[in-house]
């Protein structure tokens, strides 16, 4: 079963960039919130994670903060 992922970004953070790019690499689908035009994307995600940096990524309830690729292997089983 796919796990359920939602990256938090922004269109001019380079991090939020890189992580986006690395599931792509890994054929993992995610869902992609631009928290810089989506204002409830935003509070969702501060909600979320108690932080206004991103990238936020949420995979299946795990919030990991910043591009942290070992932690995103962990979560995806990678």
């Amino acid at each position: 079963m796919m796990a359920k992922v939602i990256v938090y970004s922004t269109q001019t953070c380079p991090y939020c960039t890189m992580a986006e790019d690395f599931l792509k690499e890994h054929k993992i689908e995610f869902r992609h919130v631009d928290v810089g035009a989506d204002k409830e994307g935003l509070k969702e995600m501060m909600e979320k994670s108690g932080q206004t940096g991103v990238p936020v990524i949420d995979i299946d309830g795990k919030i990991i903060v910043g591009f942290n690729e070992a932690g995103i292997r962990e979560a995806l089983k990678l």
